[in-house]
């Protein structure tokens, strides 16, 4: 199954690229005929003007296929390129006014290119490669205005800070396509980040606390007196229904995976809120596998008092309170769960345990982040957590907003 689903998860991605595939065959043949359409003229031309329409043709080309990620990179196509037209723009090929009618060809693409450039070439190189661009952008007009006979300095510089404000522009644009690009970036990064956060709690909220729940049982069934036909088929029984429901669980986690893979991953699957109104089968089930005398008290004025996500909060605060019991206390005499209302309006939720002997197998290896992950959690809320020694025994007290009383 592991296999068939990872190939399933790679469908996707497959379909992606096959459709991107024709659309680059398409660019790359339309980019082949508007080159070739550019170079034709030059055969009508005398020699010299073959040059111009050369350079024209391939930084129309580069600016257009190459891809930032390839065999070729776009930085170092780039970087090529304006170093061709820089070298271009010095060197005389005969008469100057054969350039005039690949200027405007080859300002527009490497106006293209150095938006390309500014947008998607990594960091450390973007600086020199952008400003290599850019300056061959702006000396373009060099190219005639230095071997023109009617034309000087004063042209030259007149015609390169025109040419100054549609580089500036197009630098601007790939400035801002990039800081969204990095916005995007981010997004995603802290959605997958919150995604496997939520994956992680569910898996440690709930299938942790029913494979506790089957490991106690199978270490008591060890340590202690050969129990009977009944006590037998009573035990195997609860170790079954445990297994379920962390099979349940772990059904619910993929599923919220499978159902998220065909979204953007700023919108992640759903995962199933539970609620105050859920604690008494929670505590019914800890009680058939524990035993300590368990009590609930649950006020009539918590009902309805909390928004779903403040609910699912504090039902997983009661969760990984009874699963630390289990753990650390797994003989406690008395476990009794309180949630009521506070004077300020608010909901008190309250775990305390009567201290009993210690985990058979000793000090349990891993863990310890259950309690810290919900402090965040609830204080994200606009709540308070806490825990440590109460009375003869251990107590977790958690504080959820609410609305103030009628």
């Amino acid at each position: 199954m592991t296999v068939h689903a990872r190939a399933a998860d790679r469908v996707p991605s497959l379909a992606v690229g096959e459709d991107d595939a024709p659309r680059r065959r398409r660019r790359r043949r339309w980019c082949g005929v508007a080159a070739a359409a550019m170079l034709l003229p030059a055969a009508l031309w005398p020699r010299e003007a073959l040059p111009p329409a050369a350079m024209a043709a391939l930084a129309l080309v580069v600016s257009i296929t190459v891809r930032p990620a390839g065999r070729l990179s776009l930085d170092r196509a780039a970087g090529g390129i304006a170093a061709l037209s820089l070298v271009a723009d010095f060197v005389p090929f005969g008469r100057a006014e054969a350039a005039l009618l690949w200027l405007p060809f080859e300002t527009i693409a490497l106006l293209v290119l150095l938006e390309r450039v500014v947008r998607h070439v990594p960091a450390p190189r973007v600086g020199l490669v952008g400003a290599l661009t850019g300056t061959a952008t702006v000396l373009l007009p060099l190219r005639f205005t230095l071997h023109a006979p009617h034309t000087g300095l004063k042209e030259s510089v007149f015609l390169a800070a025109l040419a100054l404000f549609p580089a500036a522009g197009a630098a601007g644009v790939g400035l801002y396509l990039r800081s969204l690009d990095n916005r995007r970036a981010h997004a995603v990064a802290l959605a997958r980040r919150e995604q496997r956060l939520e994956v992680a709690r569910d898996l440690h909220d709930f299938v942790a606390h029913e494979v506790t729940g089957i490991v106690l049982e199978a270490q008591a069934a060890q340590l202690g007196e050969d129990p009977g036909p009944a006590e037998h088929r009573a035990l195997l029984e609860r170790i079954e229904q445990a297994g379920l429901r962390a099979l349940d669980s772990m059904d619910r986690t993929v599923a919220t995976l499978r159902e998220a893979d065909g979204r953007t991953w700023e919108e992640p699957g759903p995962t199933r809120l539970h609620g105050l109104a859920d604690l008494p089968e929670l505590l019914d089930r800890f009680s058939a596998m524990s035993p300590a005398e368990v009590t609930l008290s649950l006020a009539d004025e918590v009902a309805d008092a909390l928004a779903p996500e403040a609910e699912d909060a504090a039902y997983r605060v009661v969760l990984e309170a009874l699963t630390n019991v289990r753990r650390h206390a797994p003989r406690a005499g008395r476990v009794q769960v309180c949630a009521g209302r506070t004077p300020e309006g608010g909901v008190e939720i309250s775990i305390a345990d009567r201290a009993g002997p210690a985990s058979p197998d000793g000090t349990r290896q891993g863990g310890g982040t259950g309690l810290a992950g919900l402090a965040e959690r609830v204080g994200a809320l606009g709540g308070a957590l806490e825990a440590g020694p109460y009375a003869q025994g251990w107590r977790v007290r958690c504080v959820l907003p609410g609305p103030a009383l009628r």
